[in-house]
């Protein structure tokens, strides 16, 4: 009987291998499906060690999440080049802005995340099953996206906690995720936070994803990923007045950037 099940699960595997060699839809959407599976069971697993370690929701809980996400990679065949991590040792607090492409931005997140730096996420995100609890308990701050007022009152309550507990914190800028390969333009949120606390924004660059994934073209391969954390933009003395330069700045060194990580330095020529 044993021998029997073995067999089967020997065909199976086989027929997925197959499956996976043949079809590009069929090998994008089981490991997307393994993706998952992977955020659902290791948040599981990992929110009690949080609870036993750190008793609740706090910061301090990333660490955590930290080690245990670095593993994914594994499992997909990505490594990472990463330059630059020097920058994020300012004194102080700071603003952390970084290009937003996919779901697979976790393992990117997770591989640079400084210590003592929380998130800002949807409020979508908090009804995720364990994936919410998880993020819940590493001190995500959560914005619900569609209702302005509420979006600023709660960043107005990130600049206080920011200075009060000396945190830095993460911002996608654009908003949603974006897998052209270029940038989306900038929301001002993150600059008008930054200028409001006086802390420096630190630009961080991931390289395009698209040689390897691309859920358009059913593509999800293995592939490098080029990380480069670029240095801080300071804004003493900066005004509400300043805020769109500010954005136009970091949009303008983000996407050469980008571009270069790419491959692609004669588009940000052109763009400039």
């Amino acid at each position: 009987m044993e021998l029997g099940w073995l067999l089967w699960g020997a065909a199976v595997l086989l027929l997925l291998h197959v499956l996976m060699e043949l079809s590009p839809a069929v090998n994008f959407v089981l490991r997307i499906g393994f993706y998952y599976v992977l955020c659902i069971v290791f948040s599981a697993l990992t929110a009690p060690v949080c609870l036993l370690v750190n008793g609740g929701r706090t910061v301090k809980n990333m660490r955590i999440i930290k080690t245990v996400v670095k593993t994914f990679k594994y499992f997909f065949g990505l490594r990472f080049e990463v330059k630059g991590l020097e920058n994020f040792e300012v004194e102080g607090p700071a603003i952390i802005v970084s290009n937003h492409q996919s779901i697979l931005d976790m393992m990117g997140l997770m591989e640079v995340l400084p210590d003592d730096c929380v998130q800002v996420g949807k409020k979508e995100l908090m009804y995720a099953g364990t994936v919410g609890l998880i993020i819940y308990l590493g001190g995500v701050i959560f914005i619900n996206r569609k209702s302005t007022t509420s979006a600023k009152m709660v960043m107005a309550e990130v600049a206080k906690t920011m200075t009060a507990d000396n945190v830095k914190v993460w911002v996608y800028p654009e908003g949603t995720r974006n897998c052209t390969g270029d940038l989306l333009p900038f929301k001002k949120g993150a600059f008008h936070l930054a200028v409001q606390a006086q802390v420096p924004v630190i630009p961080v660059v991931y390289s395009s994803f698209t040689t390897f994934y691309n859920p358009k073209k059913n593509l999800f391969t293995s592939g490098k990923i080029k990380v480069e954390v670029l240095p801080p933009i300071h804004t003493k003395g900066l005004t509400s007045d300043d805020v769109t330069d500010l954005t136009d700045r970091c949009f303008r060194t983000m996407r050469e950037t980008l571009f270069r990580l790419s491959g692609r330095p004669s588009e940000a020529k052109d763009s400039s």
